[in-house]
């Protein structure tokens, strides 16, 4: 006996708890990705990135030493199981050829904290969040340092996680919430097929100024249709 087709229009249905360690997860590979769990090495690919003012502008991260940076990042790794609410996995954006980031010269840095010689380097990640399970709802979010922005890689990590988050997990609704100003995001979330449902007037405070924020989604059966084989 197999099971029924997902009813796009039925009740939730969220594959719920799905953890990136039990069982392993395997790597997602794209044409010239690979989307696999954040890991405490990563810091200084991750770092290369997280210390930019142009990311800082549209990301509600503060300044941070390479040592804090660090920290925050050995911490993303450990968000590893969608269970209940607010629960986050953090995937890196691993670019397939590309040499990693050297370690930083630091004596403090300990192993667990650099990167290690295997596999392409970090150039992003992509996050996904629990947003209200009763409802079947996902929050998606990315980051990709600006040397690697403007030749699609961003669209191609972000689909492949939406693809899980719809096609593994069963996600009813993916969003996205993202700085009004942030206009390279905004224009990847119509281009994942995504529609500005809102904009929140002065919904942060941040960088000294009131800030409105975005809201972008997308329905699984809109999902669905836009990537069936015989779509387009």
């Amino acid at each position: 006996m197999t099971d029924a087709p997902l009813p796009f229009d039925g009740p939730p249905q969220l594959a719920l708890p799905f953890d990136l360690d039990d069982p392993p997860f395997a790597p997602v590979e794209t044409d010239r990705l690979v989307l696999r769990p954040l890991e405490a090495s990563d810091t200084d690919d991750v770092w290369e990135y997280q210390r930019l003012p142009e990311v800082l502008r549209y990301i509600p991260w503060p300044e941070r030493t390479y040592e804090e940076g660090r920290a925050h990042t050995v911490k993303r790794s450990r968000l590893r199981r969608l269970e209940k609410d607010e629960d986050a996995i953090i995937l890196a954006i691993e670019l397939v050829g590309e040499p990693r980031v050297a370690p930083a010269a630091d004596a403090r840095a300990d192993a667990a904290g650099r990167a290690d010689a295997a596999g392409g380097r970090v150039i992003g990640d992509v996050m996904l969040r629990t947003d209200r399970i009763e409802h079947g709802r996902l929050e998606i979010g990315w980051v990709v340092h600006p040397d690697f922005q403007g030749r699609g890689f961003a669209r191609e990590a972000a689909a492949a996680v939406m693809g899980l988050a719809f096609d593994t997990l069963r996600a009813h609704r993916v969003h996205a919430l993202l700085d009004a100003r942030n206009a390279a995001s905004a224009a990847l979330c119509e281009r994942l097929g995504m529609r500005r449902e809102a904009t929140i007037l002065e919904e942060q405070y941040d960088d000294g100024e009131w800030q409105d924020t975005a809201m972008y989604g997308i329905l699984h059966r809109e999902w669905a249709q836009r990537n069936s084989p015989t779509a387009g």
